[in-house]
């Protein structure tokens, strides 16, 4: 099936004959269903911290922070923000005229609320020699659309959300990407005034977000009195996956060549194993709001953190009184209902293990990366979920599930899935180091059987592409994972241009 000219593209793109075995297998077979038991809530799976705590956790996180620990910020910000546009592009290639959509009557209606106003503006006096004011008047409203979206204007259609310009500021603006400067500065600040950002970016964007780092950069560290080390990294080669079509078999381009597709966002995983740090924030790039309604996300940023490093001290304690030999049945006992009762890992099995075994299965559940995530409830926003699922090793775990990983003609999970009260808004905390100090192998801890199968396109012929287990999904199945609930006010997404006119973005 492969051929000589083939291995050569493997071997440029750093993929092994293996990788692509088990890429087609899995288009063969397809991916299983999850086996959810449950949908997590704040009965069962997700921690609520009342009030009277939440000083003793970002306390907790702030003693952390005065100690020498390497903080990162870590933040995906690779996606074009085409689909922001969505909207818009239907428009511009409409017959309509005018605004006939509500989506597009609002974005005229309140062009002057947008943070990018005043740049557009200068484009249509620069192309079309008449304001943006002067051409809704004439019903040119494709020409400001075209200003916005195309390469003559602003290119908004193929930029990247974080060098969009999202909010207004007295005298001034600010991208997305700034935002998380500003964020970062907040929560993330270790002892010696550092902070350490980390942006995944497309290659051809990279030099913009660059340059828009050299531009800024120290406007933020007079502002916070911080210094910034703010780093980038692309999506690897390597976690390309292969193309089929509709008979799984390799799709090919004109010229012969094997079809090569990003992985999706799981493909990160790798990126995130190359990070130097002992505890990793991961937040989207859109999910950003203005400086007057930080403090909600601020100080529930600061109290997962306080929640991760005190679960993490526990879990610590526990390794070491295993290594040493000297625990008790009372403290073995702790360690069992500890797993049970607070990280919700159920081991059907655990009844039947003798000691030697039952030590081996304790420790072999607390040796893993660690990570916190924020869970909001439902508010018909869509995203994944969090769940208890069943593992491949028979154990049962909180897992952060999509709908497409689970079996919706089957009553019962669709009926669990409906009854979920939360969704995974992306608001990670993660400490990727072990009790001894060395950083844990984060693609050890994937389950590879959680991808995902689309049909897609290409050259007017169907496709069939494959998605690697998602960032916070099967990529870190493994992984011990507490839920806790924080206020929707901290899941401010920008999916669409008119989200930008939320007052939460004003």
């Amino acid at each position: 099936m492969l051929n000589a000219h083939d291995l050569e593209q493997l071997a440029a793109k750093g993929i092994s004959k293996h990788q692509i075995e088990e890429q087609l297998a899995h288009f063969a077979k397809g991916f299983p269903f999850l086996e959810i038991v449950a949908s997590a809530s704040v009965e069962k799976g997700i921690k609520v911290i009342p009030k009277e705590l939440q000083a003793f956790y970002m306390e907790a996180w702030d003693k952390y922070l005065s100690k020498n620990h390497r903080i990162v910020k870590f933040v995906p910000a690779s996606g074009a923000a085409s689909r922001m546009f969505k909207d818009l592009y239907a428009f511009l290639s409409s017959e309509a005229t005018e605004p006939d959509t509500p989506a597009v009557k609002e974005f005229f209606r309140d062009i002057t609320r947008f943070a990018f106003y005043h740049l557009l503006n200068a484009k249509c006096l620069e192309n079309e020699k008449k304001s943006i004011s002067s051409l809704i008047a004439a019903g040119q409203y494709k020409e400001v659309v075209s200003n916005l979206l195309e390469p003559k204007g602003l290119d908004y259609g193929q930029l990247p959300k974080g060098l969009l310009l999202f909010h207004n500021y007295p005298g001034k603006t600010r991208t997305a990407m700034e935002e998380h400067l500003a964020e970062g500065a907040r929560y993330a600040k270790n002892h010696t005034g550092e902070v350490n950002i980390h942006f995944t970016v497309s290659p051809e964007h990279q030099e913009q977000f660059q340059q828009l780092v050299a531009e800024k950069k120290s406007v933020y560290e007079e502002k916070y009195s911080v210094e910034y080390d703010i780093t980038f990294s692309v999506q690897k080669t390597n976690t390309d996956t292969i193309a089929v079509d509709m008979e799984n078999r390799p799709f090919r381009e004109h010229d012969g060549s094997l079809l090569f597709r990003p992985g999706g966002h799981g493909a990160l995983i790798q990126n995130l194993n190359d990070i130097e740090a002992d505890v990793i924030f991961i937040k989207n790039i859109d999910n950003v709001v203005p400086d007057s309604f930080k403090f909600a996300t601020v100080i529930h940023k600061k109290i997962i953190a306080g929640v991760l490093v005190h679960l993490q001290e526990r879990i610590f304690r526990y390794l070491h009184l295993i290594e040493s030999g000297k625990y008790s049945r009372t403290q073995v006992e702790e360690m069992i209902y500890f797993l049970q009762d607070e990280l919700c890992i159920r081991n059907p099995e655990i009844k039947y293990l003798e000691d030697a075994e039952l030590i081996l299965y304790i420790k072999d559940k607390l040796a893993r990366p660690i990570r916190v995530c924020g869970m909001v409830r439902n508010v018909g926003e869509p995203g994944g979920g969090p769940f208890l699922a069943t593992n491949p090793d028979g154990t049962i775990s909180l897992q952060i599930l999509e709908s497409s990983q689970i079996d919706m003609r089957d009553p019962i999970k669709k009926k669990l899935f409906n009854e979920g009260t939360h969704f995974n808004p992306v608001d990670l905390v993660c400490a990727v180091r072990d009790h001894k100090g060395k950083k844990y192998n984060l693609p050890h801890y994937i389950d590879k059987n959680t991808g995902f199968i689309s049909q897609k396109s290409k050259d007017g012929k169907d496709l069939k592409a494959l998605e690697l287990p998602g960032l916070w999904n099967g990529a870190m199945s493994d992984w011990t994972t507490l839920f806790v609930e924080v206020p929707v006010e901290t899941f401010n997404p920008v999916k669409t241009v008119n989200d930008l006119l939320r007052p939460e973005h004003q």
